[in-house]
């Protein structure tokens, strides 16, 4: 009777009762799976998870907690006998790269530090590479780039035609140095050109010493171009050249792994990928329009 009633409560009942108890099983499978994992179940033949730690380095560089979090880990885990820094960057901020750097530069005490480079590894993505004991790069890889680029618009123009007018009021002669409201003086280029040239020096030392490279070889190389993994491997940017096995490889050598070198990536945050999960179930039941525009059914 209630179905005939009342048709549309009947079916939005069936719908949310098979989606909560699917989602309940896919997250039952998820702790499972997790459970498996962690206890070495499931492993073929009673083999480990691995022994290679990869740590991947994707898009621009603006952060480096992720990034320096895994290094510590596979670091400190004595299952993991190498690590591979996967790079696929175009390089990002001075900064994260530099602490990166220095954590690849610590790491490579206690274990093997290789670099693979994908599609691309330019300007921070060959400075955290060059911080490995070796570096592969596919005969394509697009690397190179070293160098340090700053700039900004000029909205002078734009701001004259609506009829703004900036008012600044400084406690310093070069506190607004760089405002896209008026013209750069000279003497404010003059101190941009001191910083860029600064950051490149360090950008080329840092590069060179981690290469065992002379440091004025390097800085030739270092005008801001780009560079194939076939170019970078005759001017000794790379070592070799190949893919990310070839780089896992390399690594279970240079570790003396007696056996197949296997290559384990980082645990994913178990409950950051259950609240993906569930914003995107919640959001999917909003678009169909089963549930009304309330707030209470939105997860944010």
């Amino acid at each position: 009777m209630f179905a005939r009633r009342h048709p549309f409560l009947f079916f939005l009942s069936i719908v949310c009762g098979c989606m909560t108890f699917g989602f309940i099983g896919l997250v039952g499978l998820m702790m499972m799976g997790s459970f498996a994992v962690n206890s070495g179940i499931g492993g073929a033949m009673g083999q480990s998870r691995g022994n290679i730690g990869i740590v991947e380095v994707t898009g621009p560089i603006m952060s480096s907690k992720r990034i320096i979090k895994d290094l510590r880990k596979f670091r400190k885990d004595d299952q993991i006998k190498a690590i591979v820094l996967r790079v696929d960057s175009p390089g990002g901020a001075i900064g994260p790269s530099q602490e990166i750097y220095r954590e690849l530069i610590k790491t490579r005490k206690d274990k093997k530090v290789i670099a693979s480079m994908g599609s691309v590894a330019a300007s921070g993505g060959y400075y955290i590479a060059a911080a490995a004991q070796g570096i592969v790069a596919n005969p394509g890889t697009i690397t190179g780039s070293i160098g340090v680029i700053m700039e900004y618009a000029n909205l002078m123009a734009i701001a004259e035609k609506i009829g703004i007018s900036p008012v600044v009021i400084k406690s310093g002669e070069f506190k607004d140095m760089g405002s896209p409201l008026r013209e750069l003086k000279e003497n404010e280029k003059a101190l941009f050109q001191d910083l860029v040239d600064e950051l490149h020096g360090q950008f080329v030392a840092d590069a060179a010493t981690a290469r065992k490279m002379e440091e004025s070889v390097m800085a030739k190389l270092a005008d801001g171009r780009i560079y194939t993994g076939q170019k970078a491997l005759k001017l000794k940017l790379v070592d070799r050249l190949g893919n990310l096995d070839d780089a896992v490889q390399w690594a279970g050598r240079l570790a003396g792994i007696d056996g197949e070198a296997v290559p384990v990536y980082p645990a994913e945050d178990k409950m950051t990928f259950i609240k993906k999960l569930a914003e995107t179930l919640v959001k999917d039941i909003n678009i169909s329009g089963i549930l009304p525009e309330n707030p209470g059914y939105r997860i944010k």
